[in-house]
């Protein structure tokens, strides 16, 4: 229920954070309203490793702290069980959730990355008018136009009071419209027509304007051209990395396993990080189990990016990150079991 309910929350922080980050790219004119849904849920899948692996430690890490809190661990303790008879039930319950970050990991992040990717790119191919949002300004690519419509109809299909500014020739051009619509013509070309509106059309800074009213008038949408890029490291799926051996191919291949591996490492950390002193502060070692967290995933992304610009051995890789961090499980089940009375020793005392 702890691990449920901590990735229910990281997920809703995640999805409020692109989904704010997407809406302010939108609003800007540079991306679809309509594609933000896609994007977002590409942008989960490839965080979905990550949020179970850390769901998966703070479940261990509150789980037991609250037994320290309400002194159930003594009750452990005092029946004859220590704390390393923590580890076998806490790793039957995380070994299959870190198989599924493994999978994720390994074939489904890199497949996301890469959908992404080319749904971009076919965001990128195009026009202008696919990314107008009513309400908004949108200059076009080449900066001789501005669109502006108010609304849409009830089916989408029709646009209302639409505004655009052109300058061709050194003349300055407007035209407004009471509504308009998308039409193909059969060389597929693309055009905006517009019904019932004027155009103004003269010399900036000059008297020299002609007004034309007009029943049907169309524009010419020039399409764009966009240059498909090699596919990135991160797109490339797990077996193609496998048969490059390149120095970016075997750090991002490295970067893929550390992530099942960091989430079992975590969560044999969390046994011992959860002691808490029930007279002491709650969220002591709350604070320290993040920031142990946070010093885990970023020493991970630097050996990583140490790995693909060739400043360390691939032999070497992620290994010493993890090392330490199992060394330092160890010392602190030690401390815990042998340097630290988890039971408080009572003397009784005999009167004479």
């Amino acid at each position: 229920m702890t691990a449920g309910g901590a990735f229910l929350i990281l997920v809703g922080i995640v999805i409020a954070q692109r989904v704010a980050y997407y809406i302010g790219i939108a609003a800007g004119g540079s991306l679809a309203s309509d594609a933000i849904k896609t994007l977002l849920g590409f942008s989960m899948i490839r965080f979905l490793p990550m949020l179970l692996s850390l769901s998966l430690f703070l479940a261990v890490l509150l789980t037991l702290s609250r037994w320290y809190r309400d002194s159930e661990m003594v009750v452990w303790f005092s029946s004859g069980k220590s704390l390393s008879s923590w580890i076998r039930p806490v790793i039957s319950f995380a070994l299959p959730v870190i198989l599924v970050v493994g999978l994720l990991s390994l074939f489904v992040t890199p497949w996301a990355t890469q959908k992404a990717s080319e749904y971009r790119d076919m965001l990128k191919s195009r026009d202008e008018l696919a990314t107008i949002t009513p309400g908004v300004f949108k200059e076009s690519r080449s900066a001789d136009r501005v669109f502006f419509i108010e609304s849409f109809d009830e089916l989408g299909n029709l646009v209302k009071n639409i505004f655009v500014q052109s300058l061709q020739h050194q003349r300055l051009g407007i035209i407004v419209a009471s509504q308009g619509y998308r039409e193909t013509a059969e060389n597929g070309d693309s055009f905006l027509v517009m019904e019932q509106g004027r155009r103004y059309e003269g010399k900036p800074d000059t008297a020299e304007f002609a007004v034309t009213e007009f029943e049907r008038y169309a524009i010419r949408i020039e399409p764009a051209e966009v240059t498909k890029s090699a596919p990135k490291t991160q797109e490339k799926d797990s077996i193609e990395l496998l048969q490059t051996r390149n120095a970016a191919s075997v750090a991002e291949l490295q970067w893929r396993l550390a992530l099942p591996i960091s989430a079992f490492v975590l969560v044999l950390l969390a046994i011992p990080l959860s002691f808490v002193d029930p007279r002491s502060g709650r969220s002591a070692n709350l604070m320290l189990a993040l920031l142990v967290y946070v010093i885990y995933n970023n020493m991970l992304s630097i050996f990583h990016a140490w790995i693909a610009q060739e400043k360390l051995s691939p032999v070497i890789g992620l290994w010493p990150v993890h090392i330490f961090f199992l060394l330092l499980t160890a010392y602190l089940f030690y401390r815990r079991l042998f340097q630290q009375p988890l039971i408080p020793k009572f003397r009784i005392r005999k009167k004479a």
